[in-house]
């Protein structure tokens, strides 16, 4: 039977898959980008990185996580948060996401 523990935990196995420094400790979380939730970019983003294989990390800034709960989407969005030495891979990942959706948006019009 798995123990029971209350208060902040990284969801799933987050901590496990976060990759570690030279002394065994989980790598600083650099900031990527903050998502709002309208269009579900946030969690579209996220599975894409998660694809490629680099752990990300979600905060909702402000009241987020009320409204997360209450509204099943933070008013102030998601901060999306990735290890610092995956920082470059995941912007080059979102860049070219973002040149895909406006190339799909262009063709459309």
């Amino acid at each position: 039977m798995e123990e029971l523990s209350w208060g902040r935990r990284m969801p799933e196995d987050l901590l496990e898959r976060w990759p570690k420094d030279a002394s065994g400790e989980p790598e600083t979380p650099a900031f990527l980008c903050n998502c709002r939730a309208q269009n579900m970019g946030d969690e579209l983003k996220i599975n894409m990185l998660e694809a490629y294989g680099i752990p990300c990390l979600r905060i909702y800034p402000g009241d987020g996580s009320f409204g997360k709960v209450v509204l099943g989407m933070s008013g102030q969005g998601t901060d999306i948060y990735v290890p610092s030495g995956m920082l470059e891979d995941a912007l080059a990942l979102c860049a070219s996401d973002s040149d895909t959706t406006e190339d799909a948006t262009e063709e459309e019009t």
